[in-house]
């Protein structure tokens, strides 16, 4: 019938003409950007494409890739005398080697503000501040008048936003900074309309730089439930942060100045440990930023290798968990080895999708002798520590979002001192959680968390 309902459907030809141009698309830009994909992640785009291609092939060409240019290009592995395992890893991505710093850790969110304070007013030259989220509270607020006073002060003031963070910002607060001499730059604006990358991949990384030479930086964003709370959270979450000065500030400069570069437009700074003063200090660290920036996923490599070279003990606070295959077995089989594997994370976080999706790991891993810690609080700290070999800290969750597609930074930490420090902090918050009992799901929940986890990519 020539006026029917469905005459606006594609034919069957139609329809395989435009499945196969999707797949092909997927194909051809996967091959030519080498992108290399977790076995369910591909399966995800490619089973999308085959069904719906009408819909997901335009979201696979917004926020398919994976990768971007590099920041530095990897070198191979040194083969003269050799170091601590992890940093000849992380060297030989094409990052900083380790070196002497002084080393603060915030025991909680007074300590954290008051570092905080301190390196803005201890500012000479600059003050370069990367975040996901300043907040509209008290804390934000003041973080706001801080910079805008030291920009009026002749102090060159930079504040990269995330894209996603910068929408919860009021714009009074960018029009303070820049009137006041400073400069602000958003990551990513959801609504450009510039060629600037996927807008799935977002700025984590959280840095507030003073003069290349003294890092602020852990898993605070720049708002009051961070810290001390708000009228939206009365009780502050627990979180990381450290401050530190040495090589390792000036290797977190360098990629604040290449993120900086890549929404300005403009050619970084060349900036060296040189630049900086060398602490007298004994304590080792290294600057681990991982991303779409990076050829490697580095962190996600250097987890991995920890957990399969782990003795004793990995302990980790993370507030969301959905690893990839990788990371999981690698966990699993830790636990298999008869390494202790504790993992500390609250019962209820602020996702609830991604509270709904870890199960399935956590019971795969639970069965193998991995103890998690169900926290009764809300805990947003990102840290691991494996054995007495080195502990990890800054803004990566053990997730696949934060481990394969964010732009995430942590520091990694070689001394007896910071390993102690955090694998102290680790045990007492887990001590405060239930145990994790896994129970066999229905068949409801178990469909509906093998189809989200499809996407858990992206969530």
């Amino acid at each position: 019938m020539p006026n029917s309902a469905f005459d606006w459907l594609p034919s069957p030809s139609q329809h395989f003409l435009v499945v196969t141009f999707a797949l092909l698309v997927y194909v051809l830009t996967t091959r030519a950007r080498r992108e290399q994909r977790a076995p369910t992640t591909a399966i995800a785009w490619v089973m999308g494409l085959v069904l719906m291609p009408y819909v997901i092939l335009p979201m696979y060409l917004l926020f398919g890739q994976r990768k971007l240019r590099p920041a530095g290009s990897p070198r191979p592995a040194r083969t003269a005398a050799r170091g601590h395992w992890a940093a000849d890893l992380i060297e030989s991505f094409g990052l900083a080697p380790p070196g002497r710093c002084d080393i603060r850790l915030h025991a909680d969110g007074d300590a954290a503000r008051e570092a905080l304070w301190q390196v803005i007013d201890g500012a000479r030259e600059r003050i370069d501040v990367c975040t996901f989220i300043i907040g509209d509270d008290a804390l934000g607020h003041a973080v706001i008048e801080r910079l805008a006073l030291r920009a009026r002060e002749g102090i060159k003031v930079r504040v990269l936003l995330d894209g996603f963070g910068a929408l919860t910002l009021p714009r009074r607060h960018m029009r303070l900074l820049r009137a006041a001499g400073g400069e602000v730059a958003v990551f990513r604006p959801f609504f450009s309309l510039r060629r600037i990358g996927p807008r799935n991949l977002r700025n984590h990384r959280k840095f507030t730089i003073a003069d290349d030479g003294w890092l602020w930086s852990g898993g605070r964003n720049l708002a009051g439930e961070y810290f001390t709370g708000n009228d939206a959270h009365p009780d502050a979450w627990h979180d990381l942060s450290f401050d530190l000065r040495g090589s390792v500030a000036a290797a977190a400069a360098r990629q604040f100045d290449h993120d900086w570069s890549s929404v300005r437009g403009r050619k970084a700074r060349a900036i060296t440990a040189d630049d900086v003063a060398e602490s007298a200090s004994s304590a080792m660290a290294q600057f681990l930023p991982s991303g779409p920036d990076q050829t490697e996923d580095t962190a996600h490599a250097l987890l991995i290798d920890a957990c399969f070279r782990a003795e004793h003990r990995v302990l980790a606070v993370t507030p969301y968990f959905v690893p990839g295959d990788g990371l999981r077995d690698a966990l699993r089989l830790a636990a298999r080895r008869g390494v202790q594997v504790t993992i500390a994370m609250p019962a209820r976080s602020n996702h609830r999708l991604a509270d709904f999706v870890r199960a399935r790991a956590m019971r795969d891993l639970a069965r193998a002798g991995v103890s998690f810690r169900m926290l009764p609080f809300m805990a947003h700290a990102k840290a691991v520590v494996v054995d007495d070999e080195l502990a990890m800290c800054g803004s990566i969750n053990l997730d696949l979002r934060s481990l394969l597609l964010n732009h995430e930074a942590a520091v990694v930490f070689y001394g007896p001192r910071e390993i102690d420090w955090l694998a102290e902090w680790i045990d007492t918050i887990a001590s405060a959680g239930e145990p994790y009992r896994a129970r066999r799901p229905g068949l409801v929940r178990d469909v509906a968390e093998g189809l989200l986890l499809t996407v858990a990519f992206q969530l």
